[in-house]
């Protein structure tokens, strides 16, 4: 939750009410569920290139200062430096950011029959939030380092296939039930479609548990 909301969510100026957006329904009805919000209308609006998306809003004081806690404020986009939160949850809150704000991503090389290169990217308006996500992979992760590229209106954070298969054993590896099905798939596709896919355990000193981060 922690993952998807410093992703795709935004806290308002009230210090109470915290709203997610996202072009994937079912992104707004897993927050619905996991919050026990299901009685909650969701909205749609049309995006600046005509695209839709759909937005929730919600009341949670206590979810607010938790969050706030973190890191995570209003307007946080260009101003997040990293999120505070313990090591065992580090798992579930890169899935949750990978739902929003990631993508997997790839071809066949033709240099080698039946080989695929793919690439696990991550997107962030603040480079300085790419550098400490980069260094909590290869901390808790294992991965080599990523290449960040600066653009104009967002920044990205690129591994290639080795550390792609460590990032999918670290947010899958307990087939947790919250997760994004159709980026899930597509990352699973990548994987059992290579010849060479084999997953490298996580390198992790203690247990990592699934939450909602």
């Amino acid at each position: 939750m922690v993952g998807l909301l410093t992703s795709d969510g935004c806290l308002i100026g009230d210090g109470r009410h915290i709203a997610l957006t996202s072009k994937d329904i079912d992104i707004i009805q897993m927050t619905q569920t996991i919050l026990h919000k299901e009685h909650l209308k969701i909205g749609t609006k049309i995006g600046q290139f005509k695209t839709s998306t759909y937005q929730f809003q919600f009341a949670d004081a206590a979810l607010y200062d938790f969050l706030i806690l973190a890191g995570i404020t209003p307007a946080k986009s260009k101003t997040i430096q990293s999120v505070d939160l313990p090591d065992e949850y580090y798992f579930a809150f890169l899935r949750g950011y990978f739902d929003g704000d990631g993508t997997i991503y790839g071809y066949i090389d033709p240099r080698w029959n039946k080989s695929y290169m793919y690439y696990t990217s991550f997107a962030s308006a603040s480079p300085n939030f790419l550098v400490w996500l980069d260094g909590q992979n290869a901390r808790l992760i294992g991965t080599s380092p990523g290449k960040i590229q600066s653009k104009t209106r967002v920044h990205t954070l690129t591994y290639a296939k080795k550390n792609s298969r460590l990032i999918f054993h670290a947010m899958y590896h307990n087939r947790p039930a919250y997760k994004l099905t159709r980026k899930y798939d597509k990352f699973m596709d990548f994987i059992t479609s290579d010849s060479c896919g084999k997953i490298t355990p996580v390198r992790a000193s203690g247990g990592m548990v699934d939450t909602h981060a």
